[in-house]
């Protein structure tokens, strides 16, 4: 299978760090949409990455679509409960927090990236304030757990590492490892793991 993204969108680096932690063999292709001849045209009618090509052509897209089919793949390890609808519950919430912090994170990237004259102040607020207080939620709910649920790695690390690593990259004068320090040694151990190692190397 083929996963089609970019380096620096969050939601292919929360898909490629499931395929990566799960150890599912697939080909990264570094193909954002903003190239107008980029593949994803061919197999993603909205255009949108992360796109999962698998062997026969389908084509799995969205980041927490791409999640949950690849989980069913195998079991080392099974990153979002199958029997427990509460555990489920908990996990997908995460990733719905880690998602809107990235989803934040990107307006507030799109806003200042336009002239300084057109930019909106309200936006900005908006979106930076929405980032804050998911970050200081977060940071209660894990406290000094090694996992955000349950007792091994779930979705919910792997979502919340993406959003993390996303912040470093786009709004690196954030300071919320020294806002967050239990935050800052959860991702310091996340980033120690292999897939996560190698996904963060793709920045560099």
């Amino acid at each position: 299978m083929k996963l089609i993204g970019s380096n620096t969108s969050p939601y292919v680096r929360k898909a490629r760090l499931v395929l990566l932690e799960k150890g599912i063999a697939h080909t990264y292709l570094v193909d954002p949409p903003s190239d107008p001849n980029s593949e994803v045209y061919r197999v993603n009618p909205l255009g949108r990455i992360p796109a999962l090509i698998l062997d026969d052509d389908t084509c799995v897209f969205d980041s927490p679509v791409i999640a949950e089919y690849a989980d069913t793949l195998n079991d080392t390890p099974v990153l979002i409960p199958r029997h427990d609808a509460l555990a489920r519950m908990r996990v997908k919430r995460w990733e719905a927090l880690a998602d809107g912090i990235m989803d934040s994170a990107i307006v507030v990237r799109n806003e200042v990236l336009r002239p300084a004259e057109m930019q909106l102040a309200a936006t900005l607020e908006l979106h930076n304030g929405a980032i804050t207080r998911t970050l200081e939620h977060v940071a209660a709910q894990l406290g000094q757990r090694e996992w955000c649920e349950g007792d091994s790695i779930t979705l919910a690390d792997l979502a919340l590492t993406s959003a993390l690593a996303y912040l470093d990259l786009r709004q690196s004068e954030r300071d919320w490892r020294g806002t967050h320090p239990n935050l800052a040694a959860w991702f310091k151990r996340m980033s120690a793991r292999p897939g996560v190692h190698t996904s963060l190397a793709d920045n560099k």
